[in-house]
């Protein structure tokens, strides 16, 4: 498809402005590959999903590339691009972190981002994620939501949960999927980061399945 020549003339310059209208960014500029995610704080419109994700240590970004973005696409491709929204979690992800069992910070922003979905979008389905020590993000943000707020998550899902075991605050364990490999050392609460631990992409498939059956879509 080719776009008018105006169009493709103005684009440069209305992607380096801050006042790019939201419904241009989401038709020109729609990058689930992106390591960064900001639909929730940018100003996008409303989305029937709304993805929270936090992602693993050192990763680039606020959601990764490893197991992130495949999992966006794999949901995108189930319920269409236009259906999903995705906020990245903007939190150190040291290995400091890790070792402590997580950034406590961004646990709260978790949890606040989460209850700011709702807010914002009343309508939309929220789905709390992480991989890794975001997985330790969604543990530690779950404590914190309100029941009210909990009871409304439509599912979580974790990637190589550190945590793999503990009850995901009082967020329904039917609303849950935790995937971890059966030689991922990190979900056996080692500090070994193996080859189990970085192949999460190859289940993508699988969480976004879940996560779209349980909101309805």
């Amino acid at each position: 498809m080719q776009l008018p020549l105006a169009i493709i003339t103005i684009l440069p310059l209305a992607a380096a402005s801050p006042l790019l209208p939201s419904i241009l960014r989401s038709l020109f500029l729609r990058d689930l590959n992106s390591t960064t995610q900001n639909d929730l704080v940018d100003g996008s419109p409303c989305k029937e999903l709304t993805v929270i994700f936090a992602r693993g240590t050192d990763s680039p970004g606020n959601v990764g590339s490893s197991t992130g973005p495949p999992f966006f696409e794999a949901i995108a491709a189930l319920i269409g691009t236009d259906n999903i929204a995705v906020q990245g979690l903007d939190y150190p992800a040291t290995i400091i972190g890790f070792l402590e069992g997580g950034d406590t910070a961004g646990g709260t922003l978790m949890a606040n981002l989460t209850t700011r979905a709702m807010t914002q979008c009343p309508d939309t389905k929220v789905v709390v994620s992480g991989y890794s020590q975001g997985g330790q993000e969604v543990h530690m943000a779950a404590k914190q939501l309100s029941p009210a707020v909990a009871a409304q998550v439509s599912s979580v899902v974790i990637f190589g949960d550190p945590d793999n075991g503990t009850a995901v605050g009082t967020i329904d364990p039917s609303k849950v999927l935790i995937i971890c490999h059966s030689d991922d050392y990190i979900c056996k609460g080692s500090i070994i980061v193996d080859a189990d631990h970085l192949n999460y992409a190859n289940d993508a498939g699988t969480a976004a399945a879940f996560v779209v059956k349980a909101a309805g879509l």
